[in-house]
């Protein structure tokens, strides 16, 4: 309650006010649709007198829960659901939702093989738990409504629907969709079942209901399945199946990384790696984390041979000869380049904030300390000629895949990488960080860093471990 009030402080009256603005229209919308579902299926029920009150009535309720439920979205994540893209899948999701189950009442199918849990499924997928439940809640009230006020209907539609986004939210592949259909086929039977025994229907009607229950289940998974990349595309979304699609490596980004960069292919890997352990501790994204780290540093591509990890030992380093501004230019230069070869090959704009975001606005210390040590006048030495063009991390998963960028590549700079080494320079470095401002834009805690420090250190520990010499063997030459 604290974080959703303290949010709605820093929102500014003129966002609240056009948040005021989506929910009058959107509850102009859902009257209409209402209107045409409820004309079909109930009004021949009442008077005319009655036909206008009772729908006065259900007017309202539909007000408070959409203003309700939106407040409370609102407040929770204002960043995703003050997005325009955001608010309108929602209405989508539901608008859709609604016409197939008014369709499918016009039809002598029967109601509870309406797949409506397949809409909590790819909401769930598409934003996060929060929205798919309250839209389920909304949803299970307006169809329990229309069909006559059945607490039946509405118990299996919210449960099936909540059951469905539980197990699925976390899904990884296309497989644990159907995991998830199962799962709300079986809770539509239990409940369809129960409330046959409650009625003392006979058993053969409410076990061909229970049954027809299951099915929409797994109707509904199917549906999703065949659904979300359409809706991936339109909306620009990407999900967790998108993801692990992305780590493939034979992808070929990833494959002309490690033949033209095998050095920043094998950093991208480590610090992947990290990322994800320090996600999990602090209850980020860490798949997001772990695809976004081996995309990083695809803008080196460009000119490989002018960062240190591919250069070869038996060669002097190309910035010897350049002007310590050039070098810095070159450097830099590998977000923007990153940024034109990730649009180029379509990889989704969660990818490219990584790629965008890894160094921040950080100082390219090293050529910044050269150029103040040829210059003569170091107030004519700006120091943002040797800075990032940003922007800083927005999101924890790019604020991680910053710091462990950072720390992979100065751990792998020491001579003798002993444990209390990396576990100083890793406390550093993120201070560092955490001092020039970098993290300023995220929402990072002090608890979060200090969590994220714990798990770098203890994969680099096991990464430059030292090994025990083996004594020789007599006679061997070994």
């Amino acid at each position: 309650m604290a974080k959703a009030t303290f949010k709605a402080a820093q929102i500014p009256k003129s966002n609240f006010f056009n948040y005021l603005v989506k929910c009058l229209m959107a509850l102009a919308i859902w009257l209409l649709l209402f209107s045409l579902v409820y004309l079909n299926t109930q009004l021949n029920l009442f008077s005319v007198g009655d036909r206008f009150l009772y729908l006065l009535g259900i007017a309202l309720l539909l007000a408070m829960l959409i203003i309700a439920g939106g407040t409370y979205l609102f407040l929770l994540d204002y960043h995703d659901f003050s997005r325009n893209k955001n608010l309108f899948l929602i209405a989508l999701s539901v608008f859709l939702t609604a016409v197939f189950f008014e369709i499918c009442v016009l039809t002598p199918l029967n109601i509870y093989a309406i797949p409506i849990a397949g809409m909590s499924i790819l909401l769930v997928l598409l934003l996060n738990l929060n929205a798919s439940l309250i839209v389920t809640l909304f949803l299970s009230l307006l169809f329990g409504l229309v069909v006559q006020g059945r607490l039946d209907l509405f118990l299996v539609i919210f449960l099936g629907g909540t059951v469905g986004a539980i197990a699925a939210r976390n899904a990884r592949r296309r497989s644990q969709l159907l995991g998830a259909g199962v799962f709300v086929g079986f809770f539509n039977f239990m409940i369809i079942s129960f409330f046959g025994f409650f009625k003392g229907a006979p058993p053969a009607q409410f076990l061909k209901e229970s049954l027809w229950g299951f099915g929409g289940g797994l109707l509904s998974s199917f549906l999703v399945t065949g659904f979300l990349p359409v809706f991936e595309i339109l909306f620009n979304i990407t999900t967790n199946i998108t993801l692990l699609e992305l780590s493939d490596l034979n992808n070929p980004l990833l494959k002309e990384l490690i033949i033209k960069a095998p050095g920043t292919y094998h950093h991208s890997l480590i610090v992947g790696n990290l990322a994800e352990a320090a996600c999990d501790a602090i209850s980020a994204n860490s798949l997001l984390a772990r695809i976004g780290a081996y995309y990083h540093d695809i803008g080196k591509l460009n000119k490989p041979e002018y960062f240190s990890e591919n250069e070869s030992g038996e060669s002097k380093s190309r910035h010897v000869d350049l002007k310590p501004t050039m070098s810095s230019l070159i450097i830099t230069n590998h977000v923007k380049d990153g940024v034109d070869s990730a649009k180029k090959h379509k990889l989704p704009d969660s990818i490219i904030d990584f790629i965008e975001q890894h160094h921040g606005t950080g100082l390219i210390y090293y050529f910044y300390q050269r150029a103040l040590e040829k210059t003569e006048d170091e107030d004519q030495l700006k120091e943002e000629y040797f800075r990032y063009p940003g922007p800083k991390p927005q999101t924890k998963e790019t604020a991680v895949v910053l710091l462990a960028d950072a720390v992979e590549a100065s751990t792998r700079a020491l001579s003798d990488a002993t444990p209390a080494k990396i576990k100083t320079l890793t406390q550093k470095i993120i201070n560092n960080k955490f001092i020039d401002g970098q993290l300023d834009e995220c929402e990072l805690s002090l608890r979060d860093l200090n969590r994220i420090s714990e798990c770098f250190i203890k994969i680099l520990t096991g990464i430059f471990h030292t090994r025990v010499e083996y004594p020789r063997i007599a006679g061997s030459g070994a």
